[in-house]
């Protein structure tokens, strides 16, 4: 790492310009993040960091994957952005890739999770409308966006104080519950929305046979299946979506974060008999499958596939299991549960998790708790053995000297 240069702001610097001048809606830690590569990031002082959460889950390949940022550079000097009123190639070609990678659907372009699933609502309610179909079941624990459509299907209600009412016709039932699926469904019901694993809840994972119990209960009732793989899509689970482990395949689904490697970008997929409801006007984003990111996602898919990180996505989920394993096997009493699938990986603690995140921040590695007691890991597929093993030790050195609370 370089030293500091003379003219970059100190970490107290930028954070007074902070205080003054951004809206404090987010909680920040007071550390000042300037240049990444792989696993690693730098703060405004020169001190290294490993991180084990790189982008929020939108670094699925760590931070500046080459083949990404040689595609960006080269897609500036061509063409940064035009209106979705063109055909461009970048975009045909990104759609027909992720067509071929998962169920043949049809693509919208947009550039977040929330927008995706904002899509996905609106699809399946028009696709529902001369049937009187409007109603969509989500999960209690689930998340799907901060938008007031994607809000109300989060069935937290700590995330609606304050922004009452909500859009109405969602109902929630419990995740991994198909008998209260069952019970939900009604004529007005246009589709069922999940995650596949519950990211912000938890890193909760479902029994066996949910989500071709699903698919079952949906086929039945003549209502869509969504699937919001916003943060398990594009090969984080060791497949490129999740819905592959059981075969379920969805009439419609949302994905974004690692979709292009770090650069904004989402998609919503849906079944060409679905996806031709929506008629021109309906729907649109403006910076929505613009050439920048459609070059990064197209860029994230060869790299995934040249250098075999799907496979790898299994490796290192085993490898923290291993370290996972003897840490509760050192604090039974502190470990609750181990939940891994290929690089989502959640530690459920018996108490509060906030104390993993200082801890570990103060001995340079980056990882974030969610849902309260769960620290919840989304490292790259790029990560190397010795930087699983170093961060674990961390994590092991934390959560061994921690006591359990009064």
């Amino acid at each position: 790492m370089p030293p500091l240069a003379q003219d970059m702001a100190t970490t107290q610097e930028t954070m007074a310009q902070f205080e003054r001048f951004v809206i404090g809606n987010y909680r920040r830690f007071p550390v000042c993040l300037v240049r990444g590569e792989g696993s690693e990031i730098w703060d405004a002082e020169g001190n290294r960091y490993l991180d084990f959460f790189p982008g929020w889950g939108c670094n699925l390949l760590g931070h500046c994957p080459p083949r990404i940022v040689e595609a960006v550079r080269e897609q500036l000097g061509l063409l940064i952005h035009v209106p979705n009123t063109w055909y461009m190639a970048p975009q045909g070609e990104l759609a027909q890739a992720l067509s071929e990678r998962s169920f043949g659907g049809q693509c919208f372009f947009c550039n977040s999770g929330a927008e995706a699933n904002e899509a996905a609502i609106k699809l399946a309610r028009v696709h529902g409308h001369e049937r009187g179909r409007f109603k969509i079941i989500t999960m209690e624990g689930g998340f799907h966006g901060r938008t007031y459509a994607a809000l109300t299907a989060t069935a937290q209600p700590k995330y609606h104080a304050g922004f009452e009412p909500m859009v109405p016709g969602f109902t929630y039932v419990p995740y991994d519950d198909l008998a209260a699926v069952e019970r939900a469904i009604d004529e007005h019901t246009a589709a069922v929305m999940v995650e596949p694993i519950q990211g912000e809840g938890g890193v909760r994972m479902p029994s066996p046979g949910y989500l071709t119990g699903l698919r079952r209960i949906c086929d039945e009732h003549g209502v869509l299946l969504i699937l919001d793989e916003v943060q398990t899509g594009l090969g984080r689970t060791g497949t490129w979506f999740a819905y592959e482990h059981e075969g379920a395949t969805p009439d419609i689904l949302t994905c974004a974060k690692a979709l292009a490697g770090g650069v904004a970008a989402g998609v919503m997929m849906a079944r060409p008999a679905v996806a031709r409801v929506f008629k021109p006007g309906m729907h649109a984003s403006t910076f929505g499958g613009n050439p920048i990111a459609c070059r990064a996602a197209l860029a994230a898919i060869e790299t995934i596939e040249a250098d075999g990180l799907l496979e790898r996505a299994g490796a290192i989920g085993a490898r923290f299991r291993g370290h996972f394993e003897r840490i509760k096997t050192q604090r039974p009493e502190l470990v609750r549960d181990i939940r891994i699938q290929g690089v989502m990986i959640g530690l459920e603690l018996t108490r509060d998790a906030t104390f993993v995140v200082d801890g570990c921040l103060a001995r340079g590695l980056l990882v974030n708790a969610t849902h309260g007691s769960v620290v919840r890991l989304l490292p790259a597929l790029t990560i190397r053995d010795d930087q699983i093993d170093h961060g674990c030790s961390i994590l092991a050195e934390v959560i061994q000297s921690a006591s359990l609370p009064d």
